[in-house]
């Protein structure tokens, strides 16, 4: 076993005897302050390249928005091995969110319950951080998840205040209207709802000096008609990607003490809900829009099938708090190894290879 396997192995197990949000704090203080070994730089053989609305990404492995919420860590993320990273969510003014607790380790589960409510500084404070950083275009793409306030009259043009307050500082965006834990923002996944929501966002990003790639995040929870209409919206809308899944409501199968709290369920009892909702997109927008998995990745292989139910790249979160950062580079290799396996010579060959096995 490596030095840095022991000090990350180390590291894990000391957060782990504290509260999961002060954990939480201290991870992306220790990230900040270079105590966290890191590989560098986006990891992965050229074959694993991809693109994603116009993005191009050394490796497929991005970092799901929620970790890094106020944009202050970027730096030493974009070493971590990641090919892309989302910031987020982030809302037009600050807000502290729901109450805590309100973040729950269900170690047995491998799983994650949220609560959080947007708690974020707020677009102007997000943005004067990210100003401060290097300006895109970025080797590691930059995005950042875009949020409503709870209390917002209007929250459908929260969305767009964020992007016209922060999208010059980013290299993407995501239209987040699948978090749970902000009353009646699902609503916005509707048909009528979202594409005007849509139509505000687009408007906005036509008025940025360098517009930027949309993509948009939504719920695993969705009926199948509510999903075929996400899908038709998007394409009509010119959506660059869907990011499929959010967290979901359900609580199918847990056994951890704390699996009865309200919240968004995120980690490994979500994989299966979120790849079947992954499929289903891809056979319904046929390869005229990108998607990212997310849901329950935890090893090469659920990285792998997601890959070949039709995403084009995947994103992380609720594992990393079990399996530390080297997960990114074990996933990356894994992945390289599977595409030898089945003969590809490159990751878009394998997109939706296994799609079938899904619906």
């Amino acid at each position: 076993m490596s030095v840095t396997t022991l000090i990350e192995r180390a590291g894990l197990c000391a957060l782990h005897r504290l509260d999961p949000e002060t954990a939480h704090h201290l991870s992306l203080r220790a990230l900040r302050c270079g105590l966290v070994p890191l590989p560098g730089g986006p990891v992965g053989s050229a074959r694993l390249a991809t693109r994603i609305g116009g993005l191009a990404l050394v490796n497929p492995v991005g970092l799901a928005a929620g970790y890094d919420k106020n944009a202050v860590a970027v730096p030493a993320l974009a070493r971590a091995g990641f090919g892309f990273v989302e910031i987020g969510a982030v809302t037009p003014r600050p807000q502290p969110g729901n109450p805590r607790p309100r973040l729950f380790r269900l170690a047995k589960d491998g799983a994650v319950i949220n609560r959080f409510g947007f708690n974020n500084d707020g677009a102007a404070a997000v943005a004067a951080r990210l100003a401060a950083l290097p300006a895109p275009p970025r080797r590691v793409p930059l995005g950042l998840n875009l949020g409503a306030n709870k209390d917002s009259a209007d929250r459908a043009a929260d969305f767009a205040a964020v992007l016209a307050t922060c999208g010059a500082h980013v290299d993407f965006v995501t239209v987040n209207v699948s978090s749970p834990n902000t009353e009646r923002l699902r609503d916005l996944q509707g048909r009528a709802a979202l594409a005007a929501l849509l139509d505000g966002v687009m408007t906005a990003r036509a008025g940025l000096a360098r517009p930027v790639p949309v993509f948009l995040k939504i719920a695993p929870d969705l009926a199948e008609a509510d999903l075929a209409d996400i899908a038709e919206v998007a394409m009509a809308a010119g959506i660059d990607a869907i990011i499929a899944t959010n967290t979901t409501l359900a609580r199918d199968g847990l056994t951890s003490r704390h699996r009865a709290e309200t919240g968004g369920l995120s980690g490994q009892p979500l994989f299966h809900r979120s790849t079947r909702v992954l499929a289903r997109l891809s056979a319904l927008t046929d390869g005229r829009i990108a998607l990212i998995g997310v849901g329950g990745i935890a090893s090469a292989e659920d990285a792998w099938q997601k890959i070949r139910a039709g995403a084009s790249a995947v994103q992380l979160y609720t594992a990393l708090v079990y399996r530390g950062l080297s997960l990114v580079d074990a996933i990356t290799t894994g992945l390289d190894a599977n595409l030898t396996r089945a003969g590809f010579a490159s990751l878009a060959e394998a997109v939706g290879s296994g799609r079938g096995d899904w619906l």
